[in-house]
C-alpha cells in the first residue's frame, strides 16, 4: 500500500478549482490505482483536516500533433475532496 505522500501527486491550482474553494472543495492529482478511502485517508493525514466526500475521475490524454507526428498526452486521475465545514487547507489559500 502506498504512503499518503505517494498517493497525492500534486494539488491542482487552476481558476476553476480556485472557485470551488468557496464550497470547501479542493482538487488533487492522485495515482491511478488510488481508491476513494485511500485518498480520504491521505488528505486527512497530510493536511490534518476532516474529509466528508471524495469524487474521482479519470482524465483522458488529449490528442496532440507536432507536424506529422501524432501523439497523446498522458492520462491521469483527478480527485475533488470536500472538507467538513470549518476546515481549510492553508497551502491553497496563499
Amino acid at each position: 500500500m502506498p504512503t499518503p505522500h505517494e498517493i497525492i501527486i500534486r494539488p491542482l491550482i487552476t481558476e476553476k478549482n480556485t472557485g470551488l474553494m468557496v464550497y470547501n472543495k479542493y482538487s488533487f492529482e492522485v495515482i491511478r490505482a488510488a481508491s476513494k478511502p485511500e485518498i480520504k485517508q491521505a488528505v486527512e493525514t497530510i493536511f490534518s483536516v476532516s474529509v466528508s466526500k471524495v469524487h474521482t475521475m479519470h482524465v483522458r490524454g488529449k490528442l496532440k500533433r507536432r507536424g506529422r507526428e501524432v501523439g497523446y498526452t498522458r492520462e491521469w486521475k483527478k480527485a475533488i475532496v470536500t472538507l467538513v465545514p470549518g476546515d481549510r487547507i492553508e497551502i491553497f489559500e496563499s
